[in-house]
């Protein structure tokens, strides 16, 4: 435990020198001056801090992935049959999609039956299957996983999750700090307007709060269209049977939680539990009644 609170420490100092040091490279100075706001300054910060902190997690994102979830890379030159027929079935469908290169893969400890995939790009990418899923489901539904899975890679949706997530904070900030400017009053009184004062502050949280959960809105809305989008590439390198076998088998298993679960992982695995009422809008996962039910319907 100690070990984990330090290197999220040391993570988290890591991301903000880096920042400070690009903003100190532009010249970028206080956006607040005698005469009002420095919109482009201000822009510039936000716009920095904002994809900075987005793409410096996804570069980490492969490191960060195997060390919260225990993930142990499975070496190409294994002997171990399991090991090496999951090795080979990534291979097999990765080159079937394309990829040039092919991803690491590794295996977790858990009896949640789940995957995932993250890296920070194509060439540098990882899949990593739950022992839980290895031991409950047959070969059929397994290759409808890694079809999911090598589908996100294959479509870039890491990356692209990070430009959203990036220009989201962007703006969430850009405009939080411009109306808490108005709202604060800090642009009427010019013996001020220099400086920060207490109500500004205020505002620019209270205003970064509320932006950043009708951000999550269009985060999520994305994230749900790429679980769709996913469904279908598994169909289409795996079989379409196999994908919805796999659907549903993962629909009866659901329930099997990790007591350990990150929920910071949550949204890179296939299968999340769904939220319900207005929360739904908030889901990274559509239902997987509603997964099911649109594979069923997409022609063969």
């Amino acid at each position: 435990m100690a070990k984990r609170i330090f290197l999220f420490l040391a993570l988290n100092f890591l991301v903000v020198l880096m920042i400070s040091v690009v903003l100190n490279i532009f010249n970028i100075r206080p956006y607040i001056q005698s005469y009002g706001l420095d919109y482009k300054s201000l822009l510039i910060f936000c716009f920095i801090w904002g994809m900075g902190g987005a793409f410096i997690s996804l570069a980490l994102s492969r490191s960060m992935a195997k060390w919260m979830m225990g993930v142990q890379v499975i070496d190409p030159n294994t002997h171990d049959a399991e090991q090496k027929h999951l090795l080979d079935t990534v291979h097999r469908l990765s080159q079937k999609a394309g990829l040039s290169v092919m991803p690491e893969v590794g295996l977790y400890r858990s009896n949640e039956v789940n995957a995932f995939a993250t890296g920070p790009t194509k060439a540098k990418s990882l899949v990593a299957v739950s022992t839980g899923l290895l031991n409950r489901m047959g070969q059929k539904e397994i290759e409808g996983v890694i079809g999911h899975e090598i589908s996100h890679i294959a479509n870039g949706d890491m990356v692209t999750m990070t430009l959203l997530q990036g220009v989201v904070n962007a703006f969430v900030m850009f405009l939080a700090r411009v109306l808490a400017y108005v709202v604060s009053g800090l642009g009427r009184n010019r013996q001020e307007s220099s400086g920060i004062s207490g109500s500004y502050i205020l505002f620019v949280y209270l205003f970064e709060v509320v932006f950043m959960i009708l951000g999550s809105l269009v985060v999520a809305a994305y994230s749900r269209y790429r679980e769709f989008r996913a469904d279908a590439g598994g169909a289409n390198l795996a079989g379409k049977d196999a994908m919805i076998s796999s659907l549903k088998t993962l629909r009866v298993l659901q329930e099997i939680k990790d007591p350990r679960e990150n929920p910071a992982m949550a949204a890179f695995k296939i299968s999340h539990q769904g939220r319900k009422g207005l929360l739904a809008l908030f889901a990274t996962h559509p239902p997987l009644e509603d997964r099911i039910e649109r594979l069923q319907n997409l022609r063969s």
